[in-house]
């Protein structure tokens, strides 16, 4: 199970590939657009994110009830003014793209309808990421999985059924670098409903490339899903937490994205493999074990007694294992107080 995205393999044997979501956090600005994916150079992610959309691309521009938020963050408002306010700007998006090029960051996006992919297809955008919401949006996967490009897939809301639909999707439409992100859809979510027991569950049983999409509010529930086999980590990005947009307030400032990127990566380098070996941090510390010492002088040919061989550090003599074996023999030779225990020692 392998992704290769603009050149960086992902999977469990490459260090977690670690995605800035830019979503809204620009707050319709272009120079703020621009700021973002430099400040996420910075911060050592991998990749950048956007969401290509537009109002009327998707939602309706309706007042029934339906299409009003009730309740959390977006309270009261409509569906269509509050996409209206977020999206990016699709004159922005090459902009966007050739900055992140001349960074050297890798920049892709979630689409949200098959316009939004051709866009992207023409700005030679080198992955696609389905949002949770479009997880069950089996025509939109088809479409982007037509591309032939790495997909990547939240799965937020979506229940064991629907992911296995949405891969199958994906994979009949062509799609053949496949990876899917466990995901709470709560803005922000506590870190109770993350279950992070379920990602090494999905990738036995989907057995594609498994990640994280994290909506809590700091860095502790992707660090730890880093240890239990996630390979993606994606998190929120923002300039500045009370910056007042719509997803300002459940994302991460650079500071704290520069210390997600730095301490997932070390939590795959401590998960390491099954090795019960002495490892190379250990090596100068054997001498500090323990092992059988002379605690009181012993003439030759007298027995070795509880009283005149203990077990001690530093550890130059007999393990203590051997403790027993040596207990009642004779020593071989004259014996001082301070000597290490060894096999020449006894008879």
């Amino acid at each position: 199970m392998i992704l290769d995205i603009a050149g960086r393999k992902i999977g469990s044997d490459h260090p977690p590939y670690v995605i800035c979501e830019l979503s809204a956090n620009h707050n319709g600005n272009f120079d703020a657009a621009i700021r973002l994916i430099e400040e996420a150079k910075k911060t050592g992610a991998d990749a950048v994110k956007i969401q290509t959309y537009r109002a009327d691309t998707i939602t309706l521009d309706s007042d029934r009830p339906e299409f009003c938020i009730s309740g959390g963050l977006w309270h009261g408002r409509r569906l269509y003014d509050l996409y209206e306010e977020a999206h990016t700007p699709w004159e922005w998006h090459k902009p966007m793209f050739d900055h992140a090029r001349k960074l050297g960051i890798t920049m892709f996006s979630s689409p949200f309808d098959p316009t939004a992919v051709d866009m992207l297809e023409d700005l030679g955008a080198p992955a696609y990421k389905i949002a949770s919401f479009e997880a069950v949006d089996l025509n939109l996967i088809r479409y982007v999985a037509s591309t032939g490009k790495p997909m990547i897939i939240s799965t937020g809301m979506a229940d064991a059924e629907e992911i296995e639909e949405a891969i199958a999707t994906a994979r009949e439409g062509g799609c053949t670098q496949l990876a899917i992100l466990h995901c709470v859809s709560g803005y922000p979510a506590p870190a109770r409903d993350y279950n992070l027991a379920t990602i090494p569950d999905m990738i036995e049983r989907f057995g594609v490339v498994t990640g994280l999409s994290d909506h809590t509010l700091d860095n502790t529930t992707a660090i730890a899903s880093v240890a239990l086999g996630a390979s993606i980590v994606e998190k929120h990005f923002t300039l500045d937490r009370s910056g007042g947009g719509p997803d300002d307030s459940f994302s991460l400032e650079p500071t704290e994205f520069a210390h997600l990127c730095e301490s997932t990566k070390t939590a795959w380098a401590a998960k390491g493999c099954i090795d019960y070996g002495r490892k190379s941090s250990e090596q100068g510390n054997v001498t500090f074990r323990r092992s059988l010492y002379v605690a009181k002088d012993i003439p030759a040919g007298s027995s070795i007694t509880p009283e005149n061989v203990r077990s001690v550090r530093p550890g130059f003599g007999l393990a203590p294992r051997y403790y027993d074996t040596v207990m009642g023999k004779r020593a071989a030779r004259e014996l001082k107080f301070g000597e290490p225990l060894n096999w020449d020692d006894v008879i």
